[in-house]
């Protein structure tokens, strides 16, 4: 073995215990975010060792729902540590801990199974098809926080009182304005994906994970029309996010559980 698989436990237990420690809280808001680094790193050697194959010989790529899931939860997560050294996002980060940590035993739990090629080009696919799910869990995460904004907005309008860390810290026009520009990047990633690989597939296949993935990008893409067109904002336009998301999710790692965990049978293609 090129790695151990005591390696891929190692960094497994290490990202947890990290995220653990963000989740639980009660330290210093800068030992808080070092920890968070921590898991993040520790999370990304595991998914590498995982989805690389680093753990058997010969290495060959792996994939499946749940290195799909943990990929995309490591990418939201890195958006907020960058995104959170440049502006203020609270309540955030003790919740994308939680998901980490469940997203990296999630990982750990149901590793890959091996991908056959049927394309040079299947790589680039699987690149933009995750980076598409990371832009729209990015633009998810940006959705809760703008309605947990808006309804606090509307409590101190009725006269409620907040905690100090209750109150919103970015304008809700700026919060708005990110989230659409994440819905936006994941819906031109996703054509991307899609176009690339209807183009090197044989024969085009209208199973349950094109059916969803052509629905979800039909969400986002009406969600994006009408914004444009009819200003569509507020709840309801964060409706169509999580709609969209929900499709998309779907799509792949939902499939791909039915075929690996309900019916043992890994489908070959992308």
């Amino acid at each position: 073995m090129i790695l151990s698989s005591a390696a891929l436990a190692g960094a497994t237990l290490l990202a947890l215990l990290a995220y653990l420690v963000v989740a639980q809280g009660g330290a210093a808001p800068r030992r808080l975010q070092q920890a968070l680094l921590l898991g993040l790193l520790a999370h990304l050697a595991a998914l590498v060792i995982d989805i690389a194959g680093l753990d058997e010989a010969p290495a060959r790529a792996h994939f499946g729902f749940a290195p799909a899931l943990s990929a995309t939860l490591w990418m939201v997560i890195a958006v907020y540590m960058i995104e959170s050294r440049l502006l203020p996002l609270a309540g955030a980060r003790r919740m994308l801990a939680v998901l980490g940590a469940l997203g990296v035993l999630l990982g750990y739990a149901f590793q890959g199974v091996p991908i056959p090629s049927v394309s040079p080009w299947e790589p680039l696919h699987w690149l933009l098809g995750l980076a598409s799910y990371g832009l729209f869990g990015a633009a998810v995460l940006h959705a809760v926080l703008l309605n947990r904004a808006e309804a606090r907005l509307r409590l101190t309008r009725a006269g409620a009182s907040l905690e100090p860390a209750e109150v919103p810290q970015m304008p809700l026009l700026r919060l708005e304005r990110l989230t659409f520009q994440f819905v936006a990047a994941g819906e031109i990633v996703l054509t991307l994906a899609i176009l690339l690989g209807a183009w090197f597939t044989p024969q085009w296949h209208w199973d349950h994970k094109t059916l969803f993935a052509l629905l979800g990008w039909a969400v986002v893409g009406g969600l994006l029309i009408g914004r444009g067109l009819f200003g569509l904002r507020g709840p309801r336009a964060t409706r169509w996010i999580y709609v969209g998301a929900a499709l998309l999710l779907l799509s792949y790692a939902g499939s791909r559980f039915v075929l690996e965990v309900v019916l043992h049978r890994p489908f070959p293609h992308s």
